[in-house]
């Protein structure tokens, strides 16, 4: 092997080193989240880690203040007592709601806090057979004479209505043959992922005086 062979081979594994060295560099900087349970965040052991906790949304436990939304969590098979605040900056998806699963990807601050930058809602399917419901223009042409009584509507989610828990309205209903005909739901529960704007969805509660339906319960139509 001539010397200028030699100079080649050396410069280009010098490169490859250096290439190898900026890769692992990068890789071990970027540290994956840690899986943990909320039992494991409660001694601020984990303070400023980057972790991944999941659990269910404590009932009415959020607030929203601008763009960022407050909540806590519980473990569902652990103490119901050992809670974690949730602080996320972002959009919350539409099934965001009482005792859905967040599960949340941040640091915990000093304040014990844990700062968000990821969450994915879960909620298992629910279904549920419309054949005692009755549609949305049944239901108002009853008028005065049902409202406060338990009633299950069936019905499309109408486009562009379908909203994170927290609001006066969390979508709108409408009538099976007259998508003219509808009416505002309020639900703070969890939804499916499989709600969709658009589903036709069996929806138990009771209608306000104000012509608001109040639920307790929304399901997919079986």
């Amino acid at each position: 092997m001539n010397k200028k062979m030699k100079r080649r081979l050396t410069v280009v594994s010098g490169v490859v080193v250096m290439v190898l060295i900026v890769v692992l560099a990068v890789v071990g900087g970027s540290t994956s989240a840690k899986t943990v349970s909320i039992a494991d965040t409660i001694d601020g052991s984990l303070q400023d880690q980057k972790i991944q906790v999941s659990g269910n949304v404590v009932k009415n436990s959020y607030s929203t203040e601008g763009d960022t939304l407050t909540f806590s969590i519980y473990d569902p098979e652990g103490d119901p007592n050992q809670t974690l605040v949730v602080r996320y900056s972002g959009a919350a998806s539409s099934t965001f709601g009482n005792e859905v699963t967040a599960i949340c990807t941040g640091k915990i601050g000093a304040d014990g806090v844990l700062v968000a930058s990821e969450m994915v809602t879960k909620c298992p399917s629910k279904y549920e057979s419309a054949e005692s419901a009755i549609v949305v223009s049944k239901l108002l042409s009853y008028g005065d004479e049902v409202v406060g009584t338990v009633v299950k509507v069936v019905g499309p989610i109408a486009p562009g209505t379908l909203l994170p828990a927290g609001q006066d309205i969390r979508f709108v209903l409408t009538d099976t043959t007259d998508e003219s005909i509808s009416m505002g739901v309020a639900f703070d529960g969890a939804l499916s992922e499989e709600v969709v704007e658009g589903s036709s969805v069996v929806v138990t509660g009771s209608l306000a005086a104000d012509g608001k339906f109040v639920a307790t319960d929304v399901a997919l139509e079986a």
